[in-house]
């Protein structure tokens, strides 16, 4: 048998390529799909079969170019309503690869129409079976349950859907069966999903805490407490993956602009999104440019904050980070980007143009600003249960996914320090505060872990 795993950090994303005796199937790909052609061609297989385990609403998936380049079936569930070109699949279907088969499992709970994969290896009979569960379960974790959309079904009735996949489906297998997810830890698919790529039936039953025997209403209760928003571009990605999304090909480069032709379309609505190195970005940039560092959940961060339905403008450092970042705009369905400033911030300050600014503090320095009560208010924009799990006295609290959609929750304030985990994340939350029109921003380097290390007082939220 022919197995690959792909990981794309930026998104956490895993994907498969499995095969046999020439011909090969490609599970959940990446909307870009030269990784797959060239690891086929490399083991002398021809793709003629792309699966996907659900509608997948983090990444824009390249199920549909890589079909058109290839001539694959796509396999999709029946429950997907897909509306292009596919083979609708349901429990029980086999796809045989040599002596490689690939038998569907109907598992609904992180999405009605969820699958997962068991691959039998029948020129190995004495090998574990492999089962690669898509979003159902995570290692560590299962697939959260409020994201099925317009499907009409409620958080509560997808957990109890999962709770009955997970206990009679997968639980039933045999304990040494190999588990491979689609997402690995950093996907806001899940909440406490393991680095880990792989594990066993039999491991997961130990340490994952969705398998552990408990009584249904407990499991949905506890799945769907405490649950921070969706990322605002899941719908849209979900959509653009039932329809199939059009090939990278198609999509023209973004324009470089002259000063005045970037300036009169950022003047006209255009987002302006810079993402230079972050010190580059703090020594001076645009004014009301968003910040979103490639180093990071770059991706993701985008597809959560930027606004849908606004132009885009891109400042980069280079060339070569201008077409990194185009293609990582793209995995999440961003492609309405409309040009970039040529010559970069260079030419900017060269002709003179107003730039902007951000101050940073490191922790010592807040601790003893916060000693001098009232002189600073403090935003936590980590997750929900990294804040309940300890921040710093008597800071508000709003994740970075949700501040675009609840901006007016957040009043001006005469002084304020933006904090997260390290910095990167409140980072991106100052970018959105200067660009609202706030004055005195600043950001909280080494973030809440620095907090820590130098032993100031951390409060903690009880309760779940």
């Amino acid at each position: 048998m022919e197995f690959h795993q792909f990981f794309l950090p930026c998104l956490a994303h895993a994907s498969y390529l499995v095969g046999d005796d020439g011909v090969a199937a490609v599970v959940d790909p990446q909307r870009d799909v030269e990784d797959y052609l060239e690891e086929a061609s490399r083991r002398g297989l021809t793709i003629t079969h792309v699966i996907e385990t659900h509608l997948h609403a983090d990444f824009v998936s390249g199920h549909l170019e890589l079909a058109e380049r290839t001539g694959a079936t796509i396999w999709v569930s029946h429950r997907a309503q897909a509306t292009f070109d596919h083979q609708p699949v349901g429990d029980g279907d086999v796809l045989q690869l040599g002596q490689v088969a690939l038998e569907v499992l109907e598992t609904p709970g992180h999405t009605p129409e969820g699958v997962c994969l068991l691959i039998r290896d029948d020129a190995n009979l004495d090998a574990p079976h492999r089962l690669l569960t898509g979003d159902t379960l995570f290692i560590g974790d299962v697939g959260r349950p409020d994201l099925a959309g317009g499907a009409g079904f409620t958080s509560e009735d997808m957990a109890e859907m999962l709770y009955d996949t997970l206990h009679s489906r997968i639980a039933t297998l045999p304990d040494e069966t190999e588990l491979y997810p689609a997402h690995g830890a950093g996907s806001a698919c899940g909440q406490k999903m393991s680095s880990e790529l792989s594990s066993t039936l039999g491991e997961q039953k130990r340490v994952n805490w969705a398998l552990q025997p408990m009584e249904k209403e407990d499991f949905i209760t506890a799945l769907t407490t405490g649950l921070d928003a969706p990322p605002s571009y899941f719908s849209r990605d979900a959509a653009m993956n039932r329809e199939g999304a059009p090939s990278l090909e198609s999509l023209e480069a973004p324009a470089p602009l002259d000063l005045d032709a970037f300036d009169q379309k950022r003047l006209e609505g255009a987002v302006v999104l810079d993402t230079r190195p972050a010190e580059e970005f703090t020594k001076g940039h645009v004014p009301k440019a968003l910040w979103v560092g490639l180093k990071g959940q770059f991706a993701s961060w985008c597809g959560s904050i930027l606004p849908q339905n606004k132009p885009l403008l891109l400042i980069a450092r280079d060339k070569e980070q201008l077409e990194e970042t185009t293609l990582r705009l793209a995995r999440v369905g961003i492609d309405q980007i409309v040009g970039t400033l040529d010559g970069g911030m260079e030419a900017w300050r060269e002709a003179g143009k107003l730039v902007s600014a951000l101050e940073s503090v490191e922790t010592q320095s807040l601790h003893q600003i916060l000693s001098r009560s009232g002189e600073m208010d403090v935003l936590d924009v980590r997750q929900s249960a990294e804040h309940r799990g300890g921040h710093v006295p008597g800071a508000a609290h709003l994740p970075l996914r949700e501040l675009t959609s609840r901006l007016d929750e957040v009043p001006p304030s005469g002084s304020r320090a933006v904090i997260c985990a390290t910095g990167y994340r409140s980072l991106v939350a100052c970018s959105i505060l200067l660009a609202r029109g706030d004055e005195q921003v600043v950001n909280v380097e080494g973030g809440t872990e620095g907090w820590k290390e130098q032993g100031f007082e951390i409060e903690a939220v009880k309760g779940p």
